[in-house]
């Protein structure tokens, strides 16, 4: 029988060989799960009593992710992004930003990443938005003479932000394997994706204005409002805006009201904005937003400023009905992935623009998508079940607790293992193979000792672990050699663009990266602000 050490040694170096010769990860991972029983234990109990014996264990772990319920949310986000991707509301949106920021230094790029901040609060899907924005906002960019390693390193990083916004399917998949709260991960993430988002848009703004030939300005339009007259109509499609959505609110709190299902209840949760409490407040709002428009604005501006603007609207309504239904206690995550592929899909049909066609195609890579997916899932989580079996996880523990490094110092190497594994594997298979190993570990370790800045409640720790590895995995989707964002830029970019130019110009960004992951590790309370 083969000792656990020169097993996992085996399976390292199995998984790099198979990755190597071009073997698909999930079927590398459900390979080795079988070798890693056979190796273990006697042939004649793994094969001999068919449904019993160690093999059953690998059918019950896969079972129980093929069947837990969340998971239908990940081919309903994918499915709202292909709709989005194929339909004209992102064009929308990029022409409507790009009308207010069009005199602004680095504008284009600063743009980008606000729409790709968007779009990673709409679905949560990482490959569908550097696709996009490399076909929306790269021309656009070379045509205007931008830096090219500026440029190439703005999609690219910016696009893969919905890894950390949420929805994000990354919490998702952490969520279901470890067991964790998604709702609280989607909310821990919330600060340190938009710190990161921050990183990005003043590291633009900062390089843009040091060095002005990095982002030459476009021609000037004599019909673009200017300064203050362009800030008076922007703060008119904001009044107007928020007159719609306090309107909207007040009419649902009256509904609430008039029904009495607001009634203040002991032990049963206040509707968000639904109560009469809220009304007031409502009302007031509604009231400030009207005085804003007519007594400040005026109705010319307010309708110019909502006509330049109008583009926003629907990514808001996609936004307000998925991460609204979830944070309204309306729904949990599967049921708003559908909600927000459904209003996608009626958006679409209001602008005309969503034909058979569209649906069809935006099917299709849904299922080639989640195929992968479900896949790597099964793999990975065979091979998982099977390395528990075997006494992998105790074993990996034990030699990292043995090597007697503080607090930080395990945790720096974790940080380390999943940078240098996210170089060469899929998160999916990250998320499942190493997770189930690293966290038991994070949960042994002394709270207080976790973070130099500040301390995190013992409570919290899966939720901070959570949102540090996905973090980790932001830096992954740049990582040469196989850093996915590069190649799914390349797939749309001019032929004259190499993979090495597009690596080259995730260099600033992947040190942003770290610079955001760093600041997760000494400062963990940041996590927990809003928890």
């Amino acid at each position: 029988m083969i000792d656990i050490g020169t097993l996992s040694l085996i399976l390292l170096f199995g998984m790099f060989a198979l990755l190597a010769i071009g073997m698909p990860l999930g079927f590398a991972s459900a390979f080795l799960a079988v070798v890693t029983l056979a190796l273990k234990f006697d042939l004649d109990l793994l094969f001999g009593t068919f449904g019993r014996g160690p093999l059953s264990v690998l059918a019950q772990a896969v079972y129980r992710q093929m069947t837990n319920y969340v998971l239908i949310s990940v081919p309903l986000f994918i499915f709202m992004a292909a709709l989005l991707e194929r339909s004209g509301i992102a064009r929308d949106m990029y022409s409507s930003l790009n009308q207010w920021l069009s005199r602004t230094r680095g504008g284009i790029a600063i743009v980008t990443s606000i729409m790709a901040v968007i779009m990673a609060a709409m679905s949560g899907i990482i490959g569908g938005e550097v696709v996009l924005l490399g076909l929306i906002a790269l021309p656009q960019m070379l045509r205007l003479g931008y830096d090219r390693n500026l440029a190439i390193g703005t999609i690219c990083a910016s696009g893969s932000l919905g890894t950390m916004i949420p929805p994000s399917i990354v919490l998702i998949f952490y969520g279901l394997v470890t067991e964790t709260s998604i709702k609280a991960l989607f909310t821990a993430s919330f600060l340190p994706g938009f710190m990161l988002a921050s990183f990005f848009l003043i590291y633009i703004i900062v390089r843009s204005n040091l060095n002005p030939a990095l982002a030459p300005l476009p021609p000037e339009d004599p019909d673009d409002p200017r300064g203050a007259e362009k800030g008076l109509m922007f703060l008119g499609f904001l009044a107007r805006m928020l007159a719609w959505i306090t309107a909207i609110l007040t009419l649902r709190a009256l509904f609430f009201t008039l029904l009495g299902d607001n009634a203040v209840r002991e032990g049963e949760a206040p509707i968000p904005l639904g109560m009469v409490s809220d009304l007031p407040w409502l009302i007031g709002a509604f009231a400030i937003s009207l005085a804003v428009i007519f007594l400040v604005v005026g109705r010319a501006r307010t309708a110019k400023g909502w006509e330049m603007g109008k583009g926003l609207i629907a990514p808001i309504v996609v936004i307000g009905v998925v991460l609204g239904s979830i944070y309204g206690g309306i729904t949990g995550i599967t049921e708003a992935a559908g909600m927000g592929a459904i209003a996608v899909f009626v958006i679409g049909l209001i602008r005309r623009e969503m034909t058979f066609v569209i649906v069809w195609d935006s099917l299709m890579r849904t299922l080639k998508s989640t195929g992968t997916i479900i896949w790597v899932t099964i793999g990975a989580a065979a091979l998982a079940a099977a390395y528990t079996l075997v006494g992998g996880p105790t074993y990996v523990a034990n030699m990292i607790i043995g090597a007697e490094l503080p607090t930080m110092g395990i945790i720096l190497v974790m940080m380390v293992i999943f940078l240098v594994m996210g170089m060469f594997m899929d998160w999916i298979g990250i998320v499942l193979l190493i997770m189930p190993v690293f966290l038991p570990i994070v949960l042994k370790l002394p709270s207080e000792e976790i973070g130099i800045l500040g301390s995190i409640d013992a409570r919290y720790i899966p939720i901070w672990f959570g949102v540090v590895f996905t973090m980790n995995m932001q830096v992954s989707f740049l990582s040469p050699p196989f850093g996915p964002a590069a190649f799914y830029l390349k797939s749309v970019a001019p032929p004259e663009i190499s993979i090495t130019d597009i690596f080259r110009g995730f260099l600033p960004f992947i040190v942003l990266q770290l610079l955001a992951l760093s600041v997760l590790i000494i400062w963990p309370p940041i996590v927990t602000l809003f928890l």
